[in-house]
């Protein structure tokens, strides 16, 4: 199981069209991929409404987990989304 942390940076933090973005990303590949809030729990990465329900907001940091051939890449996609401004 591959790990990263990574600080939310977008205005909207992990919501509306970011949040959209990150489950298509996540929901592309075959693998188990989760995503919480650091310390908190984490929920299927490729459901809208359980990413939504976090309430993730900007500075937030969030933990996302991939499991499987092919998990850092996705990890590193990943990151790169919700860490964009």
């Amino acid at each position: 199981m591959a790990e990263r942390r990574v600080t939310v940076m977008a205005e909207v933090g992990l919501h509306a069209r970011p949040a959209a973005t990150f489950v298509q990303t996540a929901a592309k590949v075959n693998l188990d991929v989760t995503v919480g809030k650091l310390g908190g729990q984490p929920v299927n990465a490729k459901s809208i409404l359980s990413v939504l329900a976090l309430d993730v907001r900007q500075g937030e940091t969030i933990v996302i987990t991939a499991d499987g051939e092919g998990a850092d890449e996705v990890l590193d996609t990943l990151v790169a989304i919700a860490a964009a401004p």
